[in-house]
Protein backbone atom coordinates (compact mmCIF):
# COMPACT_ATOMS: atom_id res chain seq x y z
CA UNK A 1 0.00 0.00 0.00
CA UNK A 2 1.45 3.33 -1.06
CA UNK A 3 0.94 6.43 1.05
CA UNK A 4 -0.02 9.50 -0.97
CA UNK A 5 2.12 12.63 -0.94
CA UNK A 6 -0.78 14.53 0.65
CA UNK A 7 -0.95 12.02 3.52
CA UNK A 8 2.84 12.16 3.98
CA UNK A 9 2.71 15.97 4.19
CA UNK A 10 -0.12 15.80 6.74
CA UNK A 11 1.69 13.20 8.86
CA UNK A 12 4.88 15.27 8.84
CA UNK A 13 3.08 18.52 9.77
CA UNK A 14 0.90 16.87 12.43
CA UNK A 15 3.89 15.03 13.89
CA UNK A 16 5.99 18.19 14.09
CA UNK A 17 3.13 20.08 15.73
CA UNK A 18 2.61 17.26 18.26
CA UNK A 19 6.32 17.12 19.13
CA UNK A 20 6.41 20.89 19.68
CA UNK A 21 3.29 20.68 21.85
CA UNK A 22 4.81 17.86 23.93
CA UNK A 23 8.00 19.86 24.46
CA UNK A 24 6.11 23.03 25.41
CA UNK A 25 3.94 21.13 27.88
CA UNK A 26 6.94 19.43 29.46
CA UNK A 27 8.75 22.74 29.87
CA UNK A 28 5.68 24.39 31.38
CA UNK A 29 5.05 21.48 33.76
CA UNK A 30 8.67 21.33 34.89
CA UNK A 31 8.64 25.10 35.35
CA UNK A 32 5.89 24.89 37.95
CA UNK A 33 8.24 23.14 40.41
CA UNK A 34 10.26 25.34 42.75
CA UNK A 35 13.30 23.08 42.46
CA UNK A 36 14.18 20.36 39.96
CA UNK A 37 14.21 17.76 42.76
CA UNK A 38 10.52 18.39 43.43
CA UNK A 39 9.40 17.76 39.84
CA UNK A 40 6.74 15.06 39.60
CA UNK A 41 8.16 13.34 36.50
CA UNK A 42 5.17 11.02 36.08
CA UNK A 43 2.96 14.11 35.88
CA UNK A 44 5.29 15.73 33.35
CA UNK A 45 5.26 12.65 31.11
CA UNK A 46 1.52 12.13 31.50
CA UNK A 47 0.57 15.74 30.76
CA UNK A 48 3.01 15.95 27.85
CA UNK A 49 1.78 12.76 26.19
CA UNK A 50 -1.83 13.80 26.65
CA UNK A 51 -1.03 17.16 25.03
CA UNK A 52 0.59 15.33 22.10
CA UNK A 53 -2.44 13.09 21.59
CA UNK A 54 -4.77 16.09 21.76
CA UNK A 55 -2.58 17.91 19.24
CA UNK A 56 -2.85 15.00 16.80
CA UNK A 57 -6.62 14.80 17.28
CA UNK A 58 -6.92 18.55 16.70
CA UNK A 59 -4.84 18.19 13.54
CA UNK A 60 -7.49 15.87 12.11
CA UNK A 61 -9.72 18.94 11.73
CA UNK A 62 -7.11 20.42 9.42
CA UNK A 63 -3.65 21.90 9.31
CA UNK A 64 -3.06 25.30 7.77
CA UNK A 65 0.49 24.17 6.93
CA UNK A 66 -0.86 21.55 4.53
CA UNK A 67 -2.67 23.02 1.57
CA UNK A 68 -5.41 21.02 -0.12
CA UNK A 69 -6.79 21.25 -3.61
CA UNK A 70 -9.86 23.01 -2.15
CA UNK A 71 -7.76 25.80 -0.56
CA UNK A 72 -5.69 26.75 -3.58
Amino acid sequence: MKISDKTKAWLKAAGMRAVKTIAQTAIATIGTAAVIASVDWRMVVSASLLAGVLSLLTSVAGLPEVSTDDNQ
